[in-house]
């Protein structure tokens, strides 16, 4: 086990890490969220262990650490807190359904995608209900040369038509890392070297191939590149929304009578630089 400068330790996962010792709902001093800031960029989710419940004003708070918050997603009559989204297994209790429509990064129909998520699990199933997250970095780079090469000229229209087309390939705004803008369940089309004069829309079944080429790629190799966390009561995770796909695993709508009751509060921090491409996919990584 590896130890950081602030006053919780560090266990690397498959992606991602455990941070235990820090207690959420105690004053936390500028320093440690300046650490805990550079632990997440590096490590893209922290996962901090035994917080208990964590009142929506608080989660709120932690939120804005990270930035201003920012959701477009419907409210529920049980939200602790306006910015919180509230998500369940059932009706009564939060919002249903929610992560199930495929792999994606949160807000990637937004003028700029969500910069952060933070996700604090409120009631545990007794089995299932976990949240899948894939290194889309890493994913990037297993790519064979020409898929990248592919993959760079494409670009995603999603499926709220407001929204201007996003490079499906882009550069992380503060690692400048490689990855993606996408959501398999909310993609209208792609176009193929937007700008140029080659320019063209997929059709409904190049758009459905491509889509599934990506699935492809994200669990290849019996999902190596993917981690599949298993909630514990009172685990708060903090995670770089532009560095992790995620989705909702099928279990998280089993109904609570067969695995009990999962709810599950989310935050956004709103995104303050849309995906470019700025850069020459031959010579950087």
């Amino acid at each position: 086990m590896s130890t950081t400068t602030a006053p919780y330790s560090l266990e690397p996962l498959k992606l991602g890490a455990v941070a235990r010792g820090l207690n959420l709902k105690d004053n936390v001093s500028p320093e440690v969220i300046a650490q805990i800031k550079q632990d997440v960029t590096k490590h893209h989710i922290l996962i901090f262990k035994d917080q208990g419940v964590i009142s929506g004003d608080r989660h709120v708070e932690i939120s804005q650490w990270f930035g201003e918050l920012e959701s477009t997603f419907y409210k529920h009559p049980k939200s602790p807190h306006p910015d919180v989204f509230r998500v369940s297994n059932d009706k009564t209790e939060g919002c249903t359904g929610v992560g199930r429509t495929g792999w994606h990064i949160d807000g990637s129909f937004q003028p700029a995608p969500f910069a952060y998520a933070l996700y604090h699990m409120v009631s545990v199933p007794q089995n299932g209900g976990n949240t899948e997250y894939v290194d889309l970095h890493a994913l990037v780079k297993s790519l064979g040369k020409d898929q990248r090469r592919r993959w760079d000229q494409l670009w995603m229209v999603s499926d709220r038509r407001s929204t201007s087309p996003r490079p499906l390939i882009f550069s992380h705004p503060i690692t400048k890392q490689k990855t993606l803008c996408f959501h398999l369940g909310m993609t209208e089309a792609f176009i193929w070297d937007k700008g140029t004069q080659q320019e063209r829309y997929t059709n409904l079944k190049e758009t459905g191939e491509i889509l599934d080429e990506i699935y492809r790629e994200i669990v290849k190799n019996d999902g190596e590149l993917i981690y599949s966390h298993k909630w514990e009561v009172g685990d708060f995770i903090m995670s770089d929304n532009l560095s992790v796909g995620h989705e909702a695993s099928p279990s998280t709508q089993h109904h609570r009578n067969s695995i009990g009751l999962r709810v599950l509060h989310r935050t956004t921090v709103k995104g303050i630089h849309s995906p470019t491409k700025e850069y020459d996919p031959d010579t950087e990584d």
